[in-house]
């Protein structure tokens, strides 16, 4: 029940935050976050696309390296080939530093 409640702010956080990063290209239009099964799932909508693009995130961890946490992508998934490919040559192996408030949810 917990789990579910934090899942459910931190999603709402992180649609906020990452709207902030990519507003240039598109626009989270939902995000949901399951942290016992480490997967999140996305629908944007970017620019020059007609329909929304589902993104899913299959399997990520989290790291600490001193006071810093950092998200690495294991597996993920797209509704676009281009963008699946995109994300597995740019995502996939690298770390990503994330704000403490999400490194604690996720």
């Amino acid at each position: 029940m917990f789990g579910a409640a934090k899942d459910l702010m931190t999603s709402k956080a992180a649609r906020a935050y990452i709207n902030n990063v990519i507003g240039r290209y598109g626009a989270v239009e939902d995000l949901k976050i399951d942290s016992s099964r480490r997967r999140i799932d996305v629908v944007c909508r970017l620019n020059g696309e007609v329909s929304p693009i589902g993104v899913t995130i299959e399997k990520y961890k989290v790291e600490k390296d001193g006071a810093k946490k950092f998200v690495q992508v294991i597996d993920s998934s797209a509704t676009r080939p281009w963008l699946e490919a995109v994300m597995r040559d740019h995502l996939h192996g690298r770390r990503f530093e994330v704000p403490s408030w999400a490194a604690a949810a996720l």
